[in-house]
């Protein structure tokens, strides 16, 4: 089959590889219809996730049609459409029993490996590295889906792939993001970054209530989505100080609630950060945590940080301003099969339209590649990649 592949920082190739099979009789096998790009498959592209291998198939990302079940007694069945979730949950374990689906202890076959990193197990994800567990992704023409019992959804009749497709991973990431805030009606919430993953959560607190939405971000094109999510304040990262403006935006008072959707590649903008900044997106891959504190800075006394964005490792983080400020902050995995009802009810009934940020389709893998290049580097007005494959 053809999937798209890790060869090395930069290196991502659209590769015949061996089908996947049935491993374990709660597996099924699915025929990939779906599957995009992610912002944290960049992280992946540009070398910032340690323990990638070359060869690993990408992405985590993708629904499709079940085509072989791991037992007769599966309750998927053979012509089933799903939409899988990104992290792999094994129903049993006290996390998965919680509803905390990220952080289920059983689903990666690695934990030891993530235990050494982060000091317990995390889920096991698709197409992420081997810390992760080293599960192969659904940027390819199938892909084996294990527990697949437990986390998979049965995509409702007549929604179409590409409202059911973000399901898997950034719209109810986006949502746990808002969620996380504790919106009540009202609020003043600032997003940093207005990539997929932060448009949905403009749009989730907007739903939510949200009274002002203050977005910063510097690409045109994003800036003009988020005004279609719901953004009411715009502030131009590289052109103004992001801490004034939020000032005078929120008279003095800072934001309710703030929203990290940028994580460890984060550029500084405005001032001498900026230069700084711009010298090591030059000569490292040091991780960068302008957007995080720039956001604890930001927020009100006693507000909530919420934290989406992907970190790789160790960043230096405010605590003298968390302590002082009394903040909440919030951060993890998104659990996604915890608010997959709610936003599937959301888009059938017509709050949410999960296409609007689609700006690049191909019917190709073989197109990958390239693709991976221009949403990288954000040309062409590339926002959000979708392979159609069926």
């Amino acid at each position: 089959m053809k999937a798209l592949c890790w060869h090395g920082k930069g290196d991502i190739r659209c590769d015949t590889v061996a089908d996947p099979g049935i491993e374990d009789s709660r597996d099924v096998i699915l025929k990939v219809s779906s599957c995009a790009i992610c912002g944290s498959d960049l992280h992946l592209m540009d070398g910032q996730m340690p323990t990638m291998e070359r060869g690993d198939v990408l992405g985590h990302e993708f629904m499709g049609e079940v085509v072989e079940v791991g037992s007769p007694n599966h309750p998927l069945k053979k012509g089933d459409r799903i939409v899988v979730p990104f992290n792999i949950n094994c129903g049993a374990c006290s996390q998965c029993k919680m509803g905390n689906w990220a952080s289920c202890l059983r689903s990666n076959r690695n934990g030891d490996m993530a235990a050494k990193q982060f000091g317990y197990s995390t889920a096991g994800l698709f197409g992420y590295a081997h810390i992760t567990g080293g599960y192969w992704g659904g940027q390819a023409e199938y892909v084996r889906v294990p527990m697949a019992d437990v986390a998979p959804m049965k995509v409702p009749d007549g929604m179409g792939d590409e409202h059911a497709l973000f399901l898997s991973d950034i719209l109810p990431t986006g949502w746990q993001a808002a969620a996380y805030c504790e919106l009540k009606g009202g609020e003043t919430v600032a997003v940093w970054g207005a990539g997929p993953v932060g448009l949905f959560a403009i749009k989730s607190a907007q739903v939510m209530g949200a009274a002002k939405i203050i977005v910063i971000e510097t690409v045109p094109e994003r800036i003009a989505l988020a005004k279609l999510a719901g953004g009411t304040h715009f502030i131009d990262l590289k052109d103004e100080d992001v801490l004034a403006r939020i000032k005078e935006i929120t008279h003095g008072e800072g934001p309710d609630a703030v929203i990290d959707c940028v994580g460890m590649e984060a550029t500084a903008g405005h001032g001498m950060l900026g230069v700084l900044s711009a010298v090591q997106e030059t000569f490292t891959s040091s991780q960068r945590p302008y957007a995080l504190e720039q956001a604890i800075q930001a927020v009100r006394n006693s507000g909530i940080v919420s934290v989406p964005g992907v970190y790789g490792g160790p960043v230096p983080v405010n605590m003298g301003a968390v302590g002082q400020k009394g903040l909440t902050l919030r951060s993890g995995q998104t659990h996604v099969k915890r608010y997959l009802e709610k936003l599937t009810d959301l888009i059938t009934d017509g709050t949410i339209d999960p296409t609007f940020l689609i700006t690049h389709r191909s019917s190709s893998l073989t197109e990958g590649p390239d693709l991976y290049k221009t949403f990288r580097d954000k040309s062409d007005g590339c926002v959000k990649v979708v392979f159609n494959l069926t």
